[in-house]
């Protein structure tokens, strides 16, 4: 996918706590620096869990918000209320973090990383290197600002990256046209897939808001990938 990195639009200067940080200091550290969640960082380095805002909101509701399923004092709780018990009762990170955390690694997409935090309904990942270390964080904010990029530079990402680098295709010989994110593709390339791959291409990097593509093409090879595809017989029933 052409997108830019997780690690062109993370933050790498991170407030971080250790597992046995009292909850305390947690919560000071948060409202200092205006954070909702902070990683939980052992001495290595690498991140074991998230403290967040609504792990301290579970502490403060107490013992009364806990929805406890029936017959529970025969066949024990269940395992996500023993968790919310757990962070009731948790004084220090270790006992109040998310664990295990989501987190995504610097060379991914930006896109990746949105399409996590809405599946997992997050608002922030850690970005960590193979071993799980930290090297950044990046949030939903994060991702919103690389939607600002001025037209210049995405018009030279979309020459550099997508059609030079990606495609092989000469940039003198197409008009590129954006603004406002909006980009408008004009010219003839040699196929028809790579006039449809040029635009699917353009329109996946970040910033860009829509394609309006008015390219022409030499040869429709959709044609010759149809003959390719394997004959199908219908089966008569008898």
């Amino acid at each position: 996918m052409i997108s830019n990195r997780v690690a062109d639009v993370m933050t790498t200067k991170v407030v971080t706590v250790g597992p046995e940080t009292p909850l305390k200091e947690v919560a000071r550290l948060m409202i200092g620096h205006a954070v909702s969640g902070l990683p939980v960082v052992d001495e290595s380095g690498r991140v074991v869990g998230i403290v967040s805002e609504a792990d301290l909101l579970i502490k403060e509701r107490g013992t009364d918000g806990i929805q406890r399923r029936p017959l529970a004092r025969i066949f024990g709780e269940s395992a996500q209320t023993q968790q919310v018990i757990a962070k009731v009762e948790a004084v220090t990170a270790r006992e109040a973090m998310t664990a295990p955390p989501i987190t995504i690694e610097a060379d991914r997409p930006v896109r990746e990383a949105a399409d996590l935090m809405i599946e997992r309904q997050v608002n922030r990942l850690p970005v960590v290197d193979l071993e799980g270390r930290l090297l950044g964080i990046v949030t939903r904010a994060d991702i919103v600002r690389a939607f600002t990029r001025p037209d210049e530079e995405l018009i030279r990402f979309i020459r550099d990256e997508v059609m030079v680098k990606s495609l092989w295709l000469d940039p003198e010989e197409l008009e590129l046209h954006i603004a406002r994110g909006v980009v408008d593709l004009h010219g003839t390339v040699d196929r028809r897939s790579m006039a449809e791959i040029l635009e699917r291409l353009v329109g996946q990097v970040d910033g860009v808001v829509a394609v309006r593509s008015d390219l022409d093409w030499r040869l429709d090879d959709s044609r010759i990938e149809a003959e390719k595809s394997p004959m199908v017989f219908p089966i008569t029933q008898r």
